[in-house]
């Protein structure tokens, strides 16, 4: 026994030492190392339970479990049966002897350890492990151990870890099952009877002034006096050992309803108990009397009464996540739901003493003093409400006798009473839910339309004016006043836009559901703030430096910054509501439209007309910013009504156009002043965007003799004046191109007048592209440093301007594409001649390169094949193996760019149907496979990867027959079409390059190039060509269990596990006879034995769900195996 007591003695002073600040991290080393080895003994254990028995010091007593913890998952099997019957035996007596006087943790890690042993042996080796449980938790004395025990097996047995085999995991769901009824029975009583036993003793509170009102809708919510009289019983109060007691319960609870079924054995006794726990979290007055005592123990006793609260929800919120409920079940649910409703109606309710938003405070609060890690009731109760909606609203409502224009109203109570923004925005998101299943609702029944829009219109407005009053600062401006409208957030939006966004979308999907109520409510609203707006114009005043606005009081000037907040906000709400305007209705609801867009254009040219941008305020900080947004808003929601723009001027064109002519003239007058280099650039683009709108949505014939086009047309062609920012520089240009280009609506090819608007369009570009053709004299002679930045800067910005015009005819008519290339031709003949010169300029070659794939998407036929074949020579020639290999390696992600999109490019050649462009495909094939596979197959960088095989895939996919010409004839004679096989090395080579890329550890690539093979294979047979069948099939199901079995790319199971199935039915007899026998003999790590279980626990299953659970059974037990062979002492005999 001495060397026991030295051991210990030794371990605990090399504890204190290992966790002593002092100790360097090299003795760290050295005392880790030490430990293990001790550990890694054999009987080593036989210390540890010494050690357990006789020390209070927690490192040891943690260190000696963990040394337990590891024999059993690691090392069980080579155990000899007499040990484990005496760690079986020892472990829970230590646990019962100390259970009390342990501390929390080290009774928690051996509760685990002894379950762990249950998850090995039980019930063959340890046939009492689970009634010793059950017999912990109904002696009194050891309640709290034995649920403990009950949660930490619910969790280890039923959803075990990988360390156990298929069958084993079965078998012990399959006894956890068994156990069901009786566990959750245990549960129940343990509740109902403290429960009942508290109260007996609660005093009865006095009516309160509400409970008439409350009683009758409980009522009709339970549709039973009794039920209702249940739920209204006072709460009763507990203490600390029965409020430990039923929090341990209900965690369990929680647990075991993640995984068990809904069934009968979870029954309507226990449903009704836990809803009693949930009362917990909305009393106050268990809140009220620990703010009065402080900190005192009562204080500590309101926060559990909360917790208990929280863990009930947490449980009902398990069962509700259900999406499959069976018959028999729906009535529990629907009983669950009503008691839930009580329980919203209770938070809801106001009285005297508190409204509704400090209680829901008090009850969020709560989560708060008990630090940051707490869900607070409040989060709990949004989540039942969301599961709710989103899960069994449509299988409840058809219930006559559950109130659902009630419960929105309880809803909608909840929702404007949140304590946060946070809590607020998950509300939204639930009335979102709820709007999107009413809408698809009534989309399935046209015929009853009427019927569901009456019952919901009510709720529906009165939701719709909240969320308007809720974005508004005349309403709501202490809390928005808090939101952040600087720092943005992982979307690129701040707080703010955050808030008005999800607001909008509530107020756009009533729209949708009620266009005439939603117009009628949000518009007068607009109107008001508009009429603070445009009287403005009374307050401006002429001075010295210019114009200024002549408000200087403080309270005006922060109710004018209320108002122009206000209109901003409005006016994005205008905008989203435009489609809703166009389409079928556009005859129906004109007349709204009309009035809309006339006040915008009114206001635009208002803002443009008294320049409010530029003026100065009392407070510049503030109100400047107000004046610049508001300009910007109205412009951007006269955007937004371009589409309807479209449709008015297709019904009119013919007849009276004189009011669209005037709404499309006032709106450019107000635009063309924007266009300055002078103005804001939040202002200018707003500008832009809505010029761009007009000449590409809408394409009025009179746009370009309109006098502000052609001024604005002056200003981008005279090389005299300020160039524009880049971004607005090119929307203009797109605009002007557009003009000249896009076919005009409603009018005959013949009345298109290509000749002159070709003219214009020549000389436009020319305009634009002066200086850049201009380089093509110098490109070749050496540049100095200042002399190459200047040209740099004129390739920039030519070539992002062309790139845009391009982009913006792509998908038009050939007329308009024809156009747009006889204009360019002269400068995409420069860009390939400067092309050479700047080869090792890698952010020239990025905007070239750039320039031209979208040529080559857009304009291909138009540039004609010899100028493309001359193109694309004049790549492969740059692109030498040298070249590449700089671009690559050294030019870092820039370069890599370069090379990219080089190999998109060469994507749009090898897509092209017919021969034109097929002579390029060995050559292309030799770049890919000789040139860039090699500089790139060995680097664990994802750059140019996933263009290559994305390349190498539309090779294979758009130019089969350059691999397998299939001859009909041959097909004929033959009854099967065993196809001639070409170029057969390059194939052999692509395939091998497929194979690698599966071996290395990007799951993006492994995804991608796993989805390319299959779609050849659902295209093209690829699995079944004899080529691929005979000389490659099994290596690639090779390659794919072998990445199964090592995890590495554990998210693409399902696909990994459907390709396999996909390759294996090609040859399912080669598959079970050849394959899986060899497979099986290559694993090392596992004995012949061990091998021949897998072989015989793989059914010799041909279709695909049997087939792919075999596979993740096999990969499964393989690893199981291994695990255990590993844990096995040296020199053990297996049987």
């Amino acid at each position: 026994m001495a060397s026991e007591e030295a051991s210990l003695r030794a371990l605990e002073s090399l504890m204190t030492e290992f966790f002593h600040n002092c100790t360097t991290n090299e003795r760290k080393r050295e005392i880790e190392e030490l430990l293990n080895n001790f550990a890694q003994q054999i009987g080593a254990w036989r210390f540890c339970l010494y050690f357990l028995s006789s020390t209070r010091n927690d490192y040891v007593m943690m260190y000696s479990l963990t040394v337990f913890e590891n024999l059993i998952n690691k090392m069980w099997l080579g155990v000899p049966s007499q040990d484990k019957m005496e760690i079986r035996s020892c472990l829970p007596k230590l646990l019962l002897a100390h259970h009390k006087t342990l501390p929390y943790f080290i009774r928690n890690k051996l509760c685990k350890v002894i379950v762990d042993i249950g998850r090995q042996d039980w019930p063959m080796f340890y046939h009492d492990f689970f009634t010793n449980i059950l017999q912990l938790i109904q002696s009194p004395v050891t309640t709290p151990l034995g649920l403990i025990m009950l949660k930490t097996t619910s969790e280890e047995l039923a959803c075990p870890r990988e360390d156990l085999s298929v069958a084993r995991k079965e078998e012990l769901r399959k006894l956890l099952l068994e156990q069901v009824q009786t566990v959750l029975g245990l549960l129940t009583g343990i509740l109902e009877s403290i429960w009942d036993k508290h109260s007996a003793t609660a005093a009865t509170p006095p009516p309160s002034p509400t409970s008439g009102e409350s009683g009758d809708l409980l009522s009709s919510l339970l549709q039973s006096p009794s039920a209702a009289k249940l739920l209204n019983q006072p709460i009763p109060i507990l203490d600390t050992d029965s409020e430990y007691i039923c929090s341990l319960a209900l965690e369990c609870l929680a647990h075991l309803f993640s995984w068990i079924p809904l069934s009968t054995s979870i029954t309507p006794s226990l449903l009704t108990t836990i809803f009693h726990f949930a009362r917990f979290g909305c009393d106050t007055r268990a809140r009220k009397m620990s703010s009065v005592n402080g900190s005192s123990p009562s204080a500590l006793l309101g926060q559990e009464r909360g917790r208990l609260g929280v863990l009930a929800m947490a449980c009902i919120n398990e069962l509700m996540s259900k999406n499959c409920v069976p018959m028999e079940f729906e009535e529990y649910l629907l009983r669950m739901f009503q008691q839930t409703f009580y329980l919203l109606q209770k938070i809801t309710r106001e009285n005297n003493a508190h409204t509704v938003k400090s209680r829901l405070e008090e009850l969020d609060e709560r989560a708060l003093s008990q630090g940051s890690r707490a869900e607070s009731y409040i989060e709990k109760f949004t989540d039942f409400l969301r599961l709710f909606v989103s899960v069994h609203l449509r299988r409840i409502e058809s219930y006559s006798q559950f109130p659902v224009v009630e419960f929105l109203a309880l809803l909608f109570k909840y929702t404007f009473h949140q304590p946060t923004h946070e809590g607020y925005f998950s509300c939204l998101d639930i009335w979102t839910l709820f709007l999107d299943y009413l809408t698809s609702k009534i989309k399935s029944r046209l015929a009853d339309k009427e019927a569901v829009l009456n019952r919901y219109e009510d709720a529906l407005v009165l939701l719709l004016t909240e969320v308007l009053n809720r974005i508004q600062f005349r309403y709501n401006q202490a809390q928005l006043e808090e939101l952040d409208d600087e720092t943005l957030d992982d979307d690129q939006q701040t707080e703010w836009q955050r808030y008005l966004r999800q607001s909008l979308e509530v107020v756009a999907k009533v729209m949708e559901l009620l266009p005439t109520h939603a117009f009628s409510t949000l518009f007068p609203v607009l109107q008001d703030n508009l009429e603070v707006y445009l009287g403005l114009q009374q307050f401006v005043v002429t001075s010295g430096t210019g114009h200024r606005l002549n408000i200087t009081a403080e309270n005006d000037c922060r109710r004018l910054h209320c108002s122009l907040r206000d209109l901003s906000s409005l006016l994005q709400a205008v905008g989203r509501l435009a489609e809703y305007f166009t389409g079928d209705v556009f005859a129906a609801r004109f007349n709204d439209a009309l009035t809309v867009v006339e006040r915008l254009v009114k206001v635009t040219l208002y803002g443009s007309q008294i320049k409010l941008y530029n003026i100065e305020t009392a407070v510049p900080s503030v109100l400047k910013p107000d004046l610049i947004d508001v300009h910007a808003q109205s412009l951007a929601a006269l955007q937004a009504y371009a589409h309807w723009l479209a449709q008015f001027y297709s019904e009119v064109h013919r007849q009276n156009p004189e009011q669209f002519i005037s709404l499309v003239s006032t709106a450019l007058e107000a635009i063309t002043p924007l266009i300055s280099s002078k103005v804001q650039e939040k202002l200018l683009l707003s500008a832009c965007h809505l010029l761009v709108s007009l000449a590409t949505t809408v394409r009025p014939v009179f746009l370009i003799s309109i006098p502000a086009v052609q001024k604005v047309f002056n200003r981008i062609t005279d090389t005299s004046a300020q160039r524009l920012p880049d971004k607005a520089q090119v929307l203009v240009c797109r605009a002007l191109s557009n003009v000249l280009l896009l076919p005009w609506p409603n009018l005959p090819e013949s009345e298109q007048q290509w000749a002159v608007r070709s003219t214009n369009h020549a000389s436009l570009v020319s305009a634009l592209t002066r200086d850049y053709r201009q380089l093509k004299a110098t490109a070749s002679l050496p540049q100095r440093k200042v002399q190459l930045e200047d040209t740099k800067v004129i390739i920039h910005q030519t070539l992002s301007v062309l790139e845009d015009i391009v982009e913006s005819v792509s998908g038009e008519s050939t007329k308009s594409r024809q156009i747009c290339y006889q204009s360019l031709q002269e400068s995409v003949q420069v860009s390939l001649a400067l092309f050479p010169a700047f080869i090792h300029q890698s952010d020239v070659t990025d905007e070239m390169l750039s320039f031209f794939l979208t040529l080559f998407q857009g304009l291909r036929v138009q540039m004609g094949v010899p100028f493309t074949e001359q193109i694309i020579q004049t790549f492969l020639n740059m692109f030498t193996r040298e070249q590449l290999a700089e671009s690559i390696l050294h030019e870092g992600s820039t370069g890599c760019r370069v090379v990219e999109k080089f190999l998109k490019i060469l994507q749009v050649v090898v897509q092209e149907p017919g021969q034109v462009f097929k002579p390029f495909l060995p050559s292309v094939i030799s770049l890919c496979m000789e040139q860039v596979y090699p500089i790139i197959a060995e680097r664990s960088s994802p750059d140019v990867k996933a263009e290559l095989f994305e390349l190498l895939f539309r090779v294979l996919h758009h130019n089969w027959r350059y691999f397998f010409k299939s001859s009909v004839l041959a097909s004929v004679q033959r009854g099967v079409a065993e196809e001639q096989m070409e170029n057969e090395a390059q194939f052999s080579a692509i395939m091998q390059a497929f194979g690698q890329s599966f071996l290395q550890p990007d799951i993006h690539l492994f995804k991608q190039n796993l989805f390319y093979l299959e779609t050849l294979n659902t295209k093209q047979k690829l699995y079944h060509k004899k080529i691929f069948r005979t000389t490659m099939l099994f290596q690639f199901v090779n390659v794919l269990l072998q990445v199964l079995v090592h995890k590495s790319h554990d998210l693409l199971q399902e696909e990994i596990g459907i390709a396999t199935y996909n390759m294996a039915s090609v040859d399912f007899d080669g598959f079970y006879s050849a394959f899986l026998p060899e497979f099986l003999a290559s694993c090392d790590g596992v004995d012949s034995n061990q091998k021949n279980v897998l072989g015989r626990n793989f059914k010799m299953d041909r279709d695909l769900p049997s087939f792919t659970q075999n596979v993740h059974r096999l990969v499964n037990d393989l690893r199981y195996y291994r695990l255990c062979n590993d844990s096995l002492p040296p020199g053990t005999v297996k049987l």
